[in-house]
């Protein structure tokens, strides 16, 4: 494989602490009472729209979603990287594709607003080959356009490059472009979810899992267990 990208919400990083956080905030300021955070979780990969959704059961169109949405994107703004990590291996799988020189990027339907100030708070802006967010092109996942994107920026082959993602969007997105796909069994998957009938290549139950596909093509350093 010449290079992998990776969807951010669910995947890359753990963004549910603060996205939870922020629809409960909403949620007691509009006088309800605050969620699970377990209950908020499996909705964070399909962003704003879906967490106002299954906190006020209303969506886009319908009266006070506009405001709630507002409020809900310029909270989780200023509150971007409170808690937000990157899964647990993952910095060492990023490492080792740095140190095996094949390059990385993301490609997310997270806005540009929102996408930019986030990786480089996990100071990870300076070490992706590319970031694709979801208002990078007109188009966003699962339309293939923002991951041909991505590979055409980095200068990788769609067909020797591996997209990883948490959703069905994100397997129907790499298919179309002709990459190889991995779900991450790690993320914000709900319990309806299905991911082995999403045609993709494999699962993945941790991010180091990630490094055992590509060594069985080329030869990476030994991870360490340590």
């Amino acid at each position: 494989m010449t290079a992998v990208l990776f969807d951010l919400d669910g995947t890359l990083a753990d963004t549910a602490p603060d996205l939870a956080h922020t629809l409960n905030q909403i949620l007691i300021r509009e006088g309800r009472d605050p969620l699970p955070y377990e209950t908020i979780r499996p909705h964070v990969s399909h962003g704003a729209a879906a967490l106002i959704r299954r906190g006020f059961g209303i969506g886009p169109g319908e009266p006070g979603f506009a405001g709630l949405r507002a409020y809900f994107l310029a909270h989780y703004r200023d509150n971007l990287c409170r808690e937000t990590r990157l899964f647990a291996g993952m910095d060492e799988v990023l490492s080792t594709l740095e140190r095996s020189g094949i390059p990385w990027g993301v490609v997310t339907n997270k806005p540009a607003c929102l996408t930019e100030p986030l990786m480089a708070a996990l100071g990870l802006d300076t070490r992706a080959g590319c970031i694709v967010s979801g208002d990078t092109l007109p188009q966003s996942k699962p339309h293939p356009a923002p991951i041909l994107h991505a590979c055409e920026r980095i200068a990788a082959d769609p067909g020797r490059t591996i997209f990883v993602g948490d959703a069905e969007r994100d397997i129907q997105a790499g298919r179309a472009a002709g990459t190889r796909t991995l779900v991450a069994l790690f993320g914000y998957l709900d319990e309806q979810d299905a991911p082995a009938d999403w045609g993709a290549d494999g699962l993945v139950d941790n991010p180091i899992d990630i490094l055992k596909w590509l060594v069985a093509v080329r030869p990476l350093p030994r991870v360490s267990n340590a």
